[in-house]
């Protein structure tokens, strides 16, 4: 269970855009370093009931140069390839893109503690454990950013400004938890995960969020049936999404884990399942390949490679892909009018 939010001064100055990540997982820490984890450590675990000051401290994160909008230090962990095994894939794992989604923050941890015992060197990961820390520590905390903005519509996709009025104006009827900014890459958060994954190259992204208890999937692989207690449930793409510009645009396979509960952790025998079954399936489905993309900073690309957006969509069978019998399965569609939209979940 996640405790309450805990009254905190903002740091002084965000420093975000266009910084270079530092060397996330090597090499001793510095007394400037050592203050920034800290930083970082009690944006989360000062509000995180789940998340103990001195584990997060002593479980590897390091200052990845990127602060967000209130100046707080974005911290990432490093698993690098072990010598001499060549590592199959390369593995973006995210949590906290929405500041009050309290579980996607805290699963990241167990499984930061599963990997710090267990990482072999078949994957190279990478792991921001909170990417939204102004959000989560907005008391209450927040979906959006200390700017207001939804970070997961922020990104670069195809028509972003176009798009934008259709869907924010015209579908979410100007819904403030849904607000995409007014350029992409606006925010230092979400410049920072866009650069994170054009210097990483991933193979695959993971993706945290709650409460709906889905599994949902973008790119080019065959996705999971399930993971663990998650059952697909393919939701299509939004504008400014990373599912939309990661998983469609780069094609990449983007793994978005919905948790049933934003303020309940799951057990760990449950989350044990969901992280088991999510390394089966990137040993048989992802492989890593040299990417050479161009930058795609701006929203002026020529079509969207004829991907209806799901809010769009008036065919209500793509909102229901869990088993029938299935306990789990989640009614996440609504009756407008005559047609089916799907709502905004991710």
């Amino acid at each position: 269970m996640v405790s309450g939010v805990l009254a905190m001064s903002p740091p002084a100055l965000s420093k975000a855009r266009g910084a270079e990540a530092s060397d996330a997982g090597t090499g001793q820490d510095t007394a400037s370093e050592q203050a920034l984890i800290r930083r970082g450590c009690d944006a989360m675990a000062g509000v995180l009931g789940s998340v103990d000051m001195n584990d997060c401290l002593n479980i590897g994160l390091k200052p990845s140069g990127a602060f967000t909008v209130q100046g707080r230090p974005i911290l990432v962990r490093e698993y690098p390839p072990l010598a001499p095994r060549e590592p199959q894939a390369r593995v973006l794992l995210v949590g906290g893109i929405h500041g009050d989604e309290y579980s996607s923050f805290s699963v990241v941890f167990r499984w930061l503690e599963v990997l710090n015992e267990h990482h072999s060197g078949l994957f190279h990961w990478r792991v921001i454990p909170g990417l939204n820390l102004d959000g989560l520590n907005a008391g209450p905390a927040e979906r959006m950013n200390a700017n207001g903005i939804d970070l997961n519509r922020n990104f670069p996709t195809p028509n972003w400004h176009e798009n934008k009025q259709e869907y924010w104006v015209e579908f979410t009827g100007r819904d403030p938890r849904r607000y995409p900014g007014e350029a992409p890459l606006s925010e230092p958060e979400s410049q920072y995960l866009f650069d994170e994954i054009e210097r990483f190259k991933p193979d695959a992204i993971v993706a945290l969020h709650a409460p709906y208890g889905i599994l949902d999937f973008d790119g080019p692989k065959n996705p999971p049936h399930h993971l663990g207690y998650l059952y697909l449930n393919r939701l299509g793409t939004y504008p400014g999404s990373l599912g939309n510009f990661a998983g469609v645009q780069r094609k990449l396979p983007v793994i978005t884990m919905e948790l049933p509960h934003a303020g309940i952790m799951p057990t760990r025998e449950q989350s044990s399942q969901v992280w088991n079954d999510l390394i089966y399936w990137l040993k048989r489905n992802v492989q890593r390949q040299e990417r050479r993309e161009p930058e795609q900073k701006s929203d002026q690309v020529a079509d969207n490679s004829g991907i209806t957006p799901a809010y769009l969509s008036g065919d209500s069978a793509s909102c229901m892909t869990c088993q029938p019998e299935s306990s789990l399965r989640q009614n996440c569609c609504r009756r407008d009018s005559e047609s089916w939209n799907l709502l905004v979940v991710e």
